[in-house]
């Protein structure tokens, strides 16, 4: 009996040890990003303009939480040995499509679409100068501006929301490549339009997209290239905040108020 009772304790004890191991293994992949994948790097800096050659790349292994959506895995080494990259790639740095120059195969859109992703084009704001300097390859916060149900009189009231963070820039204009000019004036008919931008996203995020332009205006933030951040519960602001606030301000100041927007209503305060 007490045999019996030691040999279900070992085994209890061995199941218990395998499943602590199997829990550490998995917290410490989460902590690290999850699991690594395997992209090139240049071994050497390849200059502008120059073949890509075996000896010139290796692989490097990243947490998947650390990979760009433009990064090239190692299983597509095949795909870009023997093609031209348009910029400098220094050594030790991540090889990107981006890097590449523009041949048939890159400048055929749906080829820079990568498994699981659409392409989808948006017109931004005419006043959103930002979005001509925009290149492909950038990335980008896309905010949408809607009116509200309700209006104040006149005044229709106006609701900016961050729809996505951290999309990436397939083309803009009629450009795929990130090594053309962005002045319109320079890019000829592949800039007829400064305000169309090709964006990758999920086929969920390309219905969001799509119901926003039709309810409303999109506009584009440029981020940084390296900053994987997304915020989350970023709070939604409307014209009506901004009267109230301005309004507030000019109360406390025992000023006149203007009001912000296309209205011709003032209020004065008391003396």
């Amino acid at each position: 009996m007490n045999r019996r009772a030691f040999v279900i304790a070992l085994v209890v004890t061995v199941i218990g040890v395998f499943l602590l191991a199997l829990y550490q293994r998995r917290f410490e992949t989460e902590a690290s990003g999850g699991e690594k994948v395997k992209l090139l790097i240049a071994v050497k800096p390849i200059e502008r303009g120059s073949v890509i050659v075996d000896d010139m790349i290796a692989t490097r292994e990243v947490p998947l939480a650390y990979v760009e959506d433009r990064a090239i895995k190692e299983f597509e080494r095949p795909k870009i040995v023997g093609l031209r990259v348009g910029n400098l790639v220094q050594a030790q740095q991540t090889l990107m499509w981006t890097d590449l120059a523009s041949n048939e195969e890159q400048r055929d859109l749906s080829g820079l679409i990568q498994p699981g992703s659409r392409a989808v084009s948006i017109h931004t704001s005419r006043d959103d100068s930002n979005a001509a300097l925009i290149r492909p390859g950038d990335y980008v916060d896309v905010i949408s501006v809607v009116p509200e149900t309700a209006k104040t009189g006149e005044q229709e009231h106006m609701t900016s929301v961050v729809l996505m963070q951290r999309v990436l820039v397939l083309a803009s204009g009629l450009s795929v490549s990130p090594q053309e000019s962005v002045d319109p004036t320079l890019g000829g008919a592949r800039y007829a339009d400064n305000t169309l931008l090709t964006l990758s996203v999920t086929l969920p995020e390309a219905q969001v997209l799509a119901l926003a332009a039709e309810k409303g205006r999109l506009a584009v933030v440029l981020r940084p290239p390296n900053d994987q951040r997304v915020t989350s519960q970023v709070t939604e602001y409307s014209t009506r905040q901004l009267l109230e606030a301005r309004e507030r301000a000019n109360m406390a100041k025992g000023g006149r108020v203007t009001p912000i927007g296309p209205t011709n209503i003032t209020t004065e305060t008391n003396r």
